[in-house]
């Protein structure tokens, strides 16, 4: 017996909650490739042409318009019809003059909200290396890798990035314009949990060792409630440094 390949089709019953299908209209949908974003937390750039955008009645005439350029993520043009699409990605569309950035809503949905600003974004760091030449290489949670490049690698005030923090890059050629550490006092946007979508001010961190970190967040209605670190995403300090709803 062979290996058998990816699977090429998801039944809408077990498609992730995100994407907020019908389920009875059809017993497939469209599965999305491997890529920068995972399957639960995006969405199939299809589904976003048809389903949120509205400008096919089916999937042969969105499929049309992917396939003729017309749609960009990032600032850069997209033709499969698969391609997964997730948080804080700008999708543009330059024909019709429309620019909207992906978010969640309060029910964990993908979602897009029209953005005036589509040639920067906000980027996570999930993970970071050092590289030959005592160079450091920053993992982004939208799958990209950014080079910061150190004149000494023994002079650790050079290296001013950590997990958990977020850079504000252009697209699509990924100059940083501005670094925003995780730390207390910032303004965070809860991306998982029972406050997902909720916007608010990190003040306290918890360590606890092997488990995962504990965050309290302070709504601006002063309600406080805690979660865990890997939901929280940096957007700015007493406003979000760039516009998103």
């Amino acid at each position: 017996m062979g290996k058998k390949g990816p699977k090429r089709h998801l039944k809408r019953l077990a498609a992730p909650d995100r994407w907020e299908l019908p389920r009875k209209v059809a017993k497939f949908t469209v599965r999305p490739l491997p890529g920068p974003h995972p399957m639960d937390e995006s969405i199939p750039l299809l589904l976003i042409v048809r389903d949120q955008l509205k400008y096919a009645d089916n999937r042969r005439e969105a499929k049309k318009i992917i396939k003729m350029g017309k749609i960009l993520i990032d600032g850069r043009v997209r033709k499969e019809e698969k391609f997964p699409v997730g948080f804080m990605d700008v999708v543009s569309l330059p024909d019709a003059n429309e620019n909207y950035r992906v978010l969640f809503d309060r029910k964990g949905r993908v979602k897009l909200y029209p953005t005036d600003n589509p040639d920067v974004k906000l980027c996570k760091i999930k993970n970071k290396t050092v590289v030959k030449g005592g160079h450091i290489q920053l993992n982004l949670h939208d799958g990209r890798n950014i080079l910061i490049k150190v004149s000494d690698p023994t002079k650790a005030d050079e290296d001013v990035y950590k997990t958990g923090d977020s850079l504000l890059i252009s697209i699509p050629n990924q100059e940083i314009k501005a670094h925003i550490p995780l730390e207390v006092g910032k303004l965070v946007y809860i991306t998982a949990g029972k406050h997902v979508g909720e916007i608010g001010k990190l003040v306290d961190i918890e360590k606890r060792g092997i488990y995962p970190d504990i965050v309290t967040i302070e709504t601006p209605d002063g309600e406080k409630f805690k979660t865990i670190k890997d939901y929280v995403f940096v957007i700015g300090e007493d406003e979000p440094i760039i516009k998103l709803y």
